[in-house]
């Protein structure tokens, strides 16, 4: 591992709590993300809870929701997204305006939209059209409410039944191929460490289309410090490269306390 790093702490951070603090139920979450320093938080849509609870817990710890995701399937089950299945858009379609709802009484301004596994019996470019349609709808509904939806690559590792879109230079395509200045790229450091590695080419690459980052160490999709991936130097990379958005902590933490496994950050957000 390379020597620490002292940055010039230019970087911030969000908790995603779907993964996060799961010793807890979700709703308490977000009082113990603030009370652990963070002010931002994120989270996979929120199925099964109340989403008048939702706010309440939001606006109770002060915390402001950085992005969230648009109803992507049962995620326990293995759903990946739903914008690639025909007999599953409608799932996807009629949550747009739901999401939209709850993102702009939260006043979150990024959904990511996860586009969804391969399947068997269509073809991959038939695929790509269909997911290619469902964002736009996403993506004009959204522009109307000014917020950026957001495309992942997502590693076919982990994920049984695969993935459409697993590398970087496919999610850019297919960011760009909807052609709409409200579709953005979220980079996720661990999917994309399990697929391609290069992760420091690829943020000075692509950097002008990254809107959102995920971390997560390889390849045990714990804190950063934990695996293969040299935080310190991409860290370093991304504070230097001027990049403005969020750093989602989106990772399980290899601590029995999700509170102990921020020992990395330390030097890398402000001492507030």
């Amino acid at each position: 591992m390379a020597a620490a790093h002292a940055p010039t702490p230019r970087l911030r951070f969000s908790a995603n709590l779907s993964l996060l603090f799961r010793e807890r139920s979700f709703l308490e979450r977000f009082e113990v993300a603030a009370r652990s320093g963070f002010d931002a938080v994120e989270f996979w849509w929120p199925d099964g809870e109340d989403l008048s609870a939702v706010e309440a817990a939001v606006a109770d710890a002060a915390v402001q929701v950085v992005m969230m995701n648009f109803y992507a399937g049962d995620m326990a089950a293995g759903d990946r997204g739903l914008m690639t299945d025909p007999d599953r858009q409608d799932e996807f379609r009629s949550n747009i305006p739901v999401a939209l709802g709850l993102a702009g009484r939260l006043g979150c301004r990024q959904l990511n939209a996860l586009v969804g596994g391969r399947l068997d019996h269509l073809s991959r470019v038939d695929q790509l059209a269909l997911a290619r349609e469902n964002l736009g709808r996403a993506a004009s509904e959204a522009r109307t409410e000014g917020v950026c939806v957001l495309v992942e690559a997502v590693n076919t590792v982990d994920n049984d039944a695969g993935y459409l879109i697993s590398r970087t230079a496919d999610a850019v395509a297919f960011v760009e191929s909807v052609a709409a200045e409200n579709v953005g790229l979220l980079y996720d450091l661990y999917h994309m460490q399990r697929m391609e590695g290069n992760p420091i080419a690829t943020l000075r690459e692509y950097g002008g289309l990254i809107r959102h980052i995920h971390v997560a160490d390889s390849p045990g999709r714990n804190e950063p410090g934990t695996g293969e991936i040299n935080y310190p130097f991409v860290l370093a990379a991304i504070a230097d490269s001027g990049y403005e958005g969020y750093v989602g902590l989106e990772y399980r933490p290899s601590t029995p306390a999700t509170e102990d496994s921020f020992g990395w950050l330390d030097g890398w957000r402000p001492v507030t």
